[in-house]
């Protein structure tokens, strides 16, 4: 079993306009662009020369079942096939997949049981690169709003072998459950107010300032959903939207 089973290791955004999101997204977050020769429908992220996820035309049968602009996490798995029956079996379902994508690996999309989307990868080779969030442009945190997080923890724990790294009482909020592997904390997991949206994945960007970042979101026609705010521990984040309409949020570590 690869020691990247259960981490998060390929982030797809599938959108609208292509074109426009890369121009957007390289203005804020440190990252390049190229075609991808294995898979000509989708262009590469890149950070600091090595991929890290792709963008995609919003078409059915290109864009993994997405029905409106959005960012989709994939998870490192041993065996598509295999973890595809294991969601049955544990009460989500399968919407696409798995697909054998030539010279790249075996995939497929999910929804867990209360209902949010989230990939599966079985890469080719041992894994994609992938630093764990450690450094800028790397994705370093993936949060689940849901409408049952003991739930849905324990429908992760089972499929990915995710642990509980700790909680955190958010008072009115309700508490912030915490998971990750192998002593690495990958994020977290609360339950959605009813005016939230539906059970979603949000993957953190991490970049150097999240408050300059978030000028550059409205000057290149997105949207600040959640101006910059500092959270327990020091670090920053803020919630957006691109110009498109696909949800992302951004975060800075807090200073060493």
């Amino acid at each position: 079993m690869p020691n990247s089973y259960g981490r998060f290791v390929w982030h797809e955004l599938t959108t609208t306009d292509p074109e426009g999101a890369q121009r957007f997204y390289t203005e804020i977050i440190p990252w390049g662009t190229q075609p991808w020769d294995d898979d000509p429908d989708h262009t590469l992220w890149t950070n600091q020369g090595t991929p890290i996820g792709s963008v995609t035309m919003l078409k059915s049968e290109l864009s993994s079942g997405a029905a409106h602009p959005s960012w989709l996490p994939y998870v490192d798995v041993y065996d598509v096939d295999d973890c595809t029956r294991q969601v049955k079996q544990l009460g989500g379902t399968i919407l696409k997949g798995p697909v054998e994508t030539p010279n790249v690996g075996c995939w497929a999309v999910i929804n867990d049981p209360q209902g949010a989307v989230i990939g599966l990868f079985e890469p080719v080779t041992s894994s994609p690169a992938n630093g764990g969030g450690s450094a800028p442009g790397e994705f370093s945190w993936h949060e689940l709003t849901t409408s049952d997080y003991k739930a849905a923890f324990e429908f992760y724990r089972a499929l990915f072998k995710w642990e509980t790294t700790g909680e955190f009482d958010m008072g009115e909020m309700g508490m912030y459950h915490m998971y990750g592997k192998a002593g690495q904390v990958f994020g977290g997991m609360m339950n959605r107010r009813p005016d939230m949206p539906p059970p979603s994945w949000m993957s953190y960007a991490r970049i150097d300032d999240v408050k300059a970042a978030a000028e550059k979101v409205k000057t290149g026609g997105g949207t600040v959903v959640i101006p910059p705010m500092e959270v327990p521990g020091g670090d920053w984040i803020t919630m957006c939207v691109d110009p498109q309409g696909a949800p992302f949020a951004l975060h800075t570590p807090k200073a060493s």
